[in-house]
């Protein structure tokens, strides 16, 4: 499984260096990794990382068509933030459903680490869905994720994608950067 999840790992750079400079053209790199991660989670019984690499499929052709939208509306991909309370609601949310999934996992599955694993996807979930309606708030979860993310995927040999995750955490920080800066304008 080392090609395979290799493979995933270099599409997985690609894709979020184009969605830190904002380009649509993420969007296939993106479809591709998430694809073939499906098979590299499944392997190493992260159940939780493998059924979310499904959702990430569909979020991600509905944010492709959304960033074609906006770009063609704006000239280029703008992004914006969510209210206060919106920020809480997104966190009770994504926490309740990390807890529901984590406790599914650990009594329904073997999976190898049910809450850490649940909390990832479900911090990854919103994130995504964040991502695709280009709220800046996507690069907190992502920085989240990929922290916790390199040392459970390390634990599990999975270390194409420990590394990938750790090259995430500081293309998140770079994100993070630079949509704030294309928040502000020129």
């Amino acid at each position: 499984m080392n090609i395979l999840e290799w493979v995933a790992a270099a599409l997985g750079v690609v894709n979020v260096t184009l969605v830190v400079r904002r380009s649509v053209w993420n969007y296939p790199f993106a479809l591709v990794m998430v694809s073939l991660y499906f098979f590299v989670f499944f392997e190493a019984k992260l159940y939780s990382d493998a059924l979310l690499q499904i959702f990430f499929f569909v979020v991600n052709l509905y944010g492709w068509r959304n960033w074609v939208n906006a770009k063609r509306a704006a000239g280029e991909v703008a992004v914006g933030t969510l209210t206060s309370r919106e920020r809480i609601v997104w966190a009770g949310a994504t926490a309740a459903i990390s807890l529901v999934w984590g406790l599914g996992m650990a009594r329904f599955t073997d999976a190898a680490a049910p809450m850490i694993d649940a909390g990832i996807a479900g911090a990854s979930i919103a994130a995504q869905i964040l991502m695709a309606r280009r709220k800046i708030e996507n690069w907190i979860l992502w920085i989240l994720v990929d922290a916790v993310a390199i040392f459970l995927f390390w634990s599990r040999g999975l270390h194409y994608t420990s590394g990938l995750y750790a090259l995430f955490l500081f293309l998140s920080i770079a994100g993070l950067v630079a949509w704030r800066r294309a928040l502000r304008g020129p």
